[in-house]
């Protein structure tokens, strides 16, 4: 049997280089993304086993990209690589669509580990985190009263970027017209009154990591 296939999902060259640098020993690179979008694309392509990917990427951010990848490759197994401490954030992930959960300061053994663990069908998550704050998320998980649609998390994340709402429309193939409606509908549903709160909102979301 060849190596298992594993495709990388990061925003920084440097990261991805010195994953690809560790891995290929074990396991075959079958490509290298640098956004969501082109994740998604990537994924269908070459079908691997593995997906590696952080929560912190332009354009579509890794929270939606994984929740779109379970249904668009449902065989691989995705692991989240993230600089993200949060053990709520891991029970989520966890309980939607992740097989895996690392810090990116773990130790190189445990991201080996973590993918040999997930190709067995278990769960790994990094030993930096608390087990016992873990599963107090995933049985008692907490809903919001107001949650964002997929298309809302899109538009509010590029327009975070600093996109105008044309150029957020290009990227989403709509009219300049949808975007502006989604905004405003986002202000109204959380009660946003500037374009200030819009990017505090889409910090707390977690779709930007600063202003």
């Amino acid at each position: 049997m060849g190596k298992p296939r594993v495709l990388l999902a990061d925003d920084h060259t440097l990261v991805v280089e010195a994953l690809t640098k560790l891995l290929e020993p074990q396991f075959e690179i079958v490509g290298t993304v640098a956004d969501g979008r082109a994740l998604l694309e990537k994924a269908v392509q070459v079908q691997p086993d593995v997906v590696l990917l952080d929560l912190s990427m332009p354009i579509l951010d890794g929270f939606e990209a994984g929740q779109r990848l379970k249904k668009l490759v449902p065989r691989a197994k995705l692991i989240v690589l993230t600089m993200t401490e949060d053990a709520e954030v891991a029970a989520d992930v966890l309980r939607s669509w992740a097989s895996g959960f690392l810090l990116k300061k773990s130790a190189s053994a445990e991201l080996v580990k973590a993918i040999q663990e997930v190709l067995r069908g278990k769960t790994f998550v990094t030993t930096y985190l608390s087990q016992n704050l873990l599963n107090r998320f995933a049985r008692d998980p907490q809903q919001r009263a107001k949650t964002l649609t997929p298309r809302q998390r899109e538009v509010l994340q590029l327009l975070a970027e600093g996109r105008t709402m044309k150029e957020a429309a290009d990227v989403l193939n709509v009219t300049a017209r949808t975007v502006a409606f989604h905004k405003y509908k986002i202000m109204e549903e959380f009660e946003l009154k500037t374009n200030s709160d819009l990017l505090r909102f889409a910090m707390k979301e977690r779709l930007i990591t600063r202003v």
